[in-house]
């Protein structure tokens, strides 16, 4: 089992799978999934769930208590007559680099991306899964990203799906399911995606329809909440409520709200600023400029935060937005269940990874 774009290269999906897609993301807390159904002119949203993961079953994205991960799996299989899925791995397990291969030196395209991996990846070649995806081709060169994973998290994922009697369709980079499922199909431009989180946020850059960058910070939801439940001793759930209720709104009546949440809140924006800096300060693999992005658009279950792209956009002087999951549906009115806006952000990567079985890019 490969990557998304190496496995059905060689063997495409039979049309008759492509009546229905299950998509299903998988973090340290919890394993998010969405079925999407065609339906004549479009898709439907048919139905979308999800599990609790308790803490240690898996840690970083990687399966530590595969009996109890099993076990978990082997349910959801049985509640949602669940046969076969498209599966997210989490960016913090993932490499991305980009190399130009000459094309007069060139036999075998994966033979050519081995030689290059350990000069890119902190990893032995023999210890790696790999993908690659065609960005530029001239007449002397191909521009290609590659995509690198250690093979026994891969393996780890193969074998408890496998033992729950579960197949894996494909595996695919999470950032990349996001990118299908917030960016309108066709949109080429450069984008910042910010996925706000519980426990952890996820940082990439989009460009072309491609994710070129990935990076990961412990900074999330919770850590807002609890800076709440200890400044106003309240329990946490109560805190949850008034983070929702008040966001960052800085008006007379939200003061201390306000206050507490800006302390933890800047610490997401430096790292947002930090990594918008990277990109537009350091050069490519060619020595040239990156393309600038033209915005940020924050999504996950965290990103529902009133005022929170206004607070950004201030801080940032670029267009920010939460983002608009039904982008690439048709009939949306029509097709897609009752999934508030707020819950939708959260089933974004999911919804992604069902997306392409729909030809999706």
């Amino acid at each position: 089992m490969m990557f998304k774009n190496f496995y059905n290269r060689f063997f495409p999906i039979p049309s008759f799978l492509l009546a229905s897609s299950f998509g299903l993301d998988i973090s340290d807390q919890s394993l998010k999934f969405v079925k999407i159904i065609a339906v004549r002119g479009g898709m439907k949203l048919d139905k979308y769930g999800e599990r609790n993961i308790q803490p240690g079953i898996i840690e970083s994205g990687k399966i530590k208590d595969f009996k109890k991960m099993k076990e978990i799996l082997s349910s959801l299989k049985k509640e949602e007559n669940l046969k076969s899925v498209r599966v997210s791995l989490p960016e913090e397990l993932i490499y991305i680099y980009k190399v130009k291969l000459k094309k007069e030196e060139l036999e075998n395209i994966r033979e050519a991306i081995e030689f290059s991996i350990e000069e890119h990846v902190p990893l032995q070649v023999e210890n790696t899964i790999f993908d690659y995806e065609i960005l530029n081709e001239d007449m002397q060169n191909l521009e290609v990203k590659v995509t690198v994973i250690q093979k026994n998290i891969v393996e780890d994922y193969i074998s408890v799906f496998k033992s729950s009697g579960i197949s894996v369709l494909s595996f695919e980079l999470e950032a990349q399911a996001l990118a299908r499922a917030i960016i309108k199909n066709g949109d080429l431009e450069t984008c910042m995606i910010v996925d706000f989180g519980e426990k952890s946020t996820g940082i990439s850059v989009v460009s072309d329809g491609s994710v070129m960058f990935t990076s990961t910070i412990n900074v999330g939801g919770v850590m807002l909440s609890n800076m709440i439940q200890k400044s106003l001793k309240v329990t946490f759930d109560e805190a949850e409520k008034i983070k929702k209720k008040n966001g960052l709104q800085h008006n007379d009546g939200n003061k201390e709200i306000f206050s507490v949440l800006l302390n933890g809140i800047s610490v997401l924006r430096d790292e947002v600023a930090k990594h918008f800096l990277y990109w537009h300060t350091h050069k490519d693999e060619d020595g040239k400029d990156h393309p600038l992005i033209k915005k940020i658009i924050f999504c996950g279950g965290s990103s529902n935060l009133i005022e929170l792209p206004e607070y950004f956009s201030a801080g940032l002087k670029i267009p920010v937005e939460v983002a608009n999951v039904w982008v690439n549906f048709i009939n949306k009115k029509e097709y897609i269940q009752e999934l508030s806006f707020w819950q939708s952000l959260s089933f974004a990567t999911a919804l992604g990874l069902a997306l392409g079985d729909f030809h999706y890019n």
